[in-house]
Formats: C-alpha cells, sequence, structure tokens
C-alpha cells in the first residue's frame, strides 16, 4: 500500500456526526445520483457517501464502492447490510496502480463490460492519494457514459489550489469537462462531465454550480 494512503482504522475517525454535518453526504450527492443509476464511490472507505448514493439509486439502482483497502469494505459491507441496502452495493477491491474497473466482478447486470455504463462517480478527499492520478481518471472517464458526472473534492488543508487546478488538467485531458464549482466546506472542488467536446475544455473557465452542497 502507497505510505501516503489514509491507515484503515482512521475511518472511524473520518466518520462520525461532525463529519456528517461538516460535508452532508446526502446534500453533496443530491444534484447529482437519482433512481436506477449506476454509481462510483471511489476511495469509499467505510461508506459515508456509499449509503447515502444507495439510498438515493433505489432498488433498481447500483453503487459500486471501490477502496484499496479490505478493512475498509469489510466495515462498509456491514453498515450497508445494517442500513438494509447491501442488496445495491457493490464491493470492490482496487490495486495499488488500477481501480479494475474491468474485472468480471463489477460488469454490468447482463455480465456487460462496464465501460460506458456509468451515470456518475465521486472522488472525495482522495485524488491527492493516487500515485497515478492520469490514469486513475482515464479509467474512470472510459467507464462514464456520455453526459455522465464526476464530482472531484479534495481537503484545501492538504492539497494546494494549484496542485487541485493540476488534477482539473489531467481530467480535461483524459476527456472530462469541468461544467460546475460547487461549494463544498472546507474543499477544493469540480463537476465534471465526459461528453464528446471535453478533449481540451480549459478548467480555469467553469460555470457556477448553483446546487447548495451542504445545507
Amino acid at each position: 500500500m502507497p505510505e501516503h494512503v489514509c491507515p484503515w482504522f482512521l475511518g472511524y475517525f473520518i466518520d462520525n456526526r461532525l463529519r456528517r454535518w461538516l460535508h452532508n453526504p446526502d446534500a453533496i450527492v443530491e444534484p447529482y445520483v437519482g433512481p436506477g443509476m449506476t454509481v462510483l464511490d471511489i476511495g469509499c472507505g467505510m461508506g459515508i457517501f456509499t449509503l447515502a448514493m444507495a439510498r438515493r439509486v433505489g432498488p433498481i439502482g447500483r453503487v459500486i464502492a471501490i477502496d484499496l483497502q479490505p478493512q475498509m469494505v469489510q466495515v462498509l459491507q456491514r453498515r450497508a447490510a445494517a442500513a438494509g441496502v447491501a442488496d445495491r452495493i457493490r464491493t470492490h477491491l482496487a490495486t495499488p496502480t488500477s481501480l479494475g474497473l474491468w474485472d468480471r466482478d463489477v460488469a454490468t447486470a447482463g455480465g456487460a463490460p462496464l465501460t460506458g455504463a456509468c451515470d456518475f462517480a465521486l472522488m472525495f478527499a482522495m485524488l491527492h492519494e493516487v500515485p497515478d492520478p492520469a490514469r486513475l481518471l482515464a479509467e474512470v472517464s472510459a467507464v462514464l457514459q456520455l453526459g455522465g458526472r464526476l464530482l472531484i473534492a479534495e481537503p484545501r488543508l492538504h492539497v494546494p489550489a494549484g496542485k487541485f487546478a493540476d488534477e482539473l488538467g489531467l481530467a480535461v485531458r483524459a476527456g472530462l469537462a469541468v461544467v460546475a464549482r460547487p461549494h463544498i466546506r472546507w474543499s477544493h472542488a469540480a463537476a465534471l462531465q465526459r461528453d464528446g467536446s471535453a478533449a481540451g475544455t480549459s478548467p480555469a473557465t467553469p460555470t457556477t454550480d448553483s446546487s447548495r452542497a451542504n445545507r
């Protein structure tokens, strides 16, 4: 495991009432996730956003929750069962170099490849921990359908504005266009969209997102 990845046991300190007040998971995902969607929670941890998205996608939707650390995923599975949404969540262990989104265990319901099948992906406070963010963003772009959205949020305390701008530049080169800059407390944040004109779009001039991510 890369040394800069958050140790799994700190997940208990990250997912608590104060954190859910600071980063209300339901409010943050509400503008992007709806019934019947297939969505990704990348770096899901113990499921603070996974469970919120599982409630929103409903019984015919699906959340693919991905993490590098099996201990995180095990806690998420227990919480999902307790919340009654385990049947909507597919957990998946990534490797240090790849999300493995083409593996059979994360294929679509009919066994078809996941490529182009996802409506939304979330990367919350994790992109700065990835050793090859360009590869990660390319993988995510490939599994988003045209018009699919990606929400990236990075902690201001750990990620300078210049580094976040560099991350958005990598996303643009992966075929994603920055379409909004939602307000998320203590975070740099951007909503991106995969479409035919995304390549070459500047991340410096997005529109303003009118959604209130933290109510």
